[in-house]
């Protein structure tokens, strides 16, 4: 059964991963990533930086325009 994610679905899905990472090895780079990421920090909801979310759907199409070729 294929099941299909929002993009803000896939997004909190990748936060967990790298969540789960950055507790395993305590990386600065992943523990400052996710501060980058860190949604909700903003009265919008945006992410801690506004331009992450917009890098993120850029990839989501990039990996769905691969999956269709």
């Amino acid at each position: 059964m294929e099941e299909k994610l929002t993009y803000l679905e896939a997004f909190k899905s990748m936060q967990c991963f790298l969540e789960k990472y950055y507790e395993e090895t305590q990386s600065d780079d992943i523990g400052s990533l996710l501060g980058d990421i860190s949604l909700g920090m903003w009265e919008d909801g945006s992410t801690g930086d506004p331009a992450a979310w917009n890098d993120w759907v850029k990839c989501v199409q990039k990996a769905i325009h691969r999956k269709e070729v």
